[in-house]
């Protein structure tokens, strides 16, 4: 809308003590002149969902001046139960840590008059960084390629269902009919909700510029444009968000889990990724190099198959996530990489140039973006710290190549036994994020599914 900085936040440190309360001030007279009156402050959680809360932009100074207070039991549980202990025990022992507007972040919510959509970093009440916050995370693991002179540029795809009432308290597939892949306008999307929400998105300014249906009925791909890594986990974070708000207001669930529905494809959460120098120069290509890409791609290439199993817990986090791995499909299920292959974990486009790059086809939708970015690019610093050298491009009988991860548990213990990885994420967050996942793997364990009812009821 024009109206924002256009990067930076507000402090020099960004907590208690260190806020430019006249910057602040300032911001309240460009909210109020272009007739916003409230700010939405949000973060996103372990799980990648949205936490926020609204404030009126007219008590923002008092508000913001402080930090935004909450309560760090949001990194202790799921929507599901608090983790190892009881819902009243978590609420007693949790602590205070308090969120700070990153002002370079605030955007007009076009689908809701008068609001803007801003994102908090957290910090503790000392002022250290939350470890468990996903942006922080993903910030620090940046800041190793960016050390080395290295900028990150990722370009987020992410497919997702749309689901209408059925009628009897349940959902089903909104629009009629599969094998729409690849089109647009009313077939499949009676409704136009898809265009409706591009031009939506648009207006938000998160880099979308492309909507398709997929195969599936109901089911849609929006891709967004390529940017510095930690940018593009703020748009892809905030696409989700926005993508399900829409939804919610035509009467719609917008669902970005994996695999919902039996018989029908999974939806997946790609991740091109590039990287530049610190002159903004593309690093990926060498004309004559081996495919066309120089030894820095490939080391980078590398590192991320060799960290791959542990890497695969944060690009597929759920239990569901493991119904989209299968043989014959285009969600991976071996450590390989290709030449332009859509079944490969990961995939090398046919473009060069600009345009050269590698896809990591190994997450799906209902990745946290944060995490999954912060995983692709640890993975590729450790290639190129240590001048890994790629394998060459499978050819032979696949059993010879190490599968991925086939369950949940299987894919936290990987992450658990990856030293080099976890050091680089960092051993709260991870010590968080795998406590989080063995209590949604040990609640799934009790929980009586309807397969099992299906299977057995009748004839046992």
């Amino acid at each position: 809308m024009g109206v924002f900085p256009a990067k930076g936040d507000f402090g020099s440190g960004g907590y208690v003590g260190q806020i430019d309360l006249s910057a602040l001030s300032e911001l309240v007279v460009r909210l109020k002149d272009n007739r916003i009156d409230v700010l939405r402050l949000a973060f996103c959680d372990l799980t990648g969902v949205e936490r926020s809360r609204d404030i009126l932009v007219s008590s923002m100074v008092s508000v913001l001046s402080n930090g935004v207070p909450f309560s760090s039991e949001i990194y202790r549980r799921t929507d599901g139960a608090a983790m190892g202990q009881s819902r009243i025990e978590a609420v007693k022992t949790a602590g205070d840590i308090l969120g700070y507007l990153d002002i370079g972040t605030l955007k007009a919510v076009p689908w809701e008059a008068g609001v803007a959509h801003g994102i908090l970093d957290l910090h503790n009440l000392d002022g250290t960084a939350v470890a468990e916050d996903p942006r922080e995370v993903l910030r620090r693991v940046q800041g190793k390629l960016t050390a080395m002179g290295l900028v990150p540029l990722v370009g987020p795809e992410l497919e997702f269902y749309l689901l209408e009432p059925d009628g009897n308290s349940g959902w089903q597939r909104y629009g009629s009919g599969g094998g729409n892949i690849y089109s647009s306008g009313l077939k499949g999307d009676p409704e136009n909700f898809l265009l409706n929400s591009l031009r939506m998105l648009e207006g938000f300014e998160i880099g979308a510029f492309g909507a398709n249906h997929e195969f599936s009925s109901g089911q849609f791909e929006i891709n967004l444009w390529h940017c510095i890594a930690t940018e593009a986990a703020d748009r892809a974070f905030r696409f989700k968000s926005a993508i399900k708000e829409m939804g919610r207001q035509t009467n719609k669930l917008a669902t970005f889990m994996a695999k919902p529905f039996n018989g029908e494809s999974g939806s997946g959460f790609h991740l091109h990724f590039s990287i530049l120098d610190d002159l903004g120069r593309p690093l990926f290509e060498d004309k004559g190099g081996p495919d066309g890409l120089s030894d820095l791609a490939r080391s980078a290439i590398a590192g991320v198959l060799r960290h791959a199993r542990a890497v695969t817990a944060l690009c597929s986090p759920t239990i569901n996530s493991y119904k989209r791995f299968a043989p014959g499909t285009f969600a991976p299920w071996l450590v390989d990489w290709g030449l332009n292959d859509r079944g490969a974990m990961i995939r090398i486009p046919s473009q060069r140039g600009l345009s050269t790059r590698m896809e990591l086809r190994l997450g799906d939708a209902s990745a946290n973006p944060y995490l999954a970015i912060a995983g692709l690019l640890a993975g590729a610093y450790l290639g190129i710290k240590e001048e890994l050298t790629l394998p060459e491009v499978r050819t032979g009988d696949p059993r010879d190549l190490i599968a991925l991860p086939r369950t949940l548990r299987d894919a936290i213990e990987a992450l658990r036994d990856d030293e080099e990885l976890v050091e680089l994420l960092g051993d709260g967050f991870v010590d968080a994020f795998i406590c989080l996942k063995r209590d949604e793997i040990e609640r799934f364990s009790r929980y009586v599914t309807d397969w099992e009812f299906i299977e057995y009821a009748y004839h046992l």
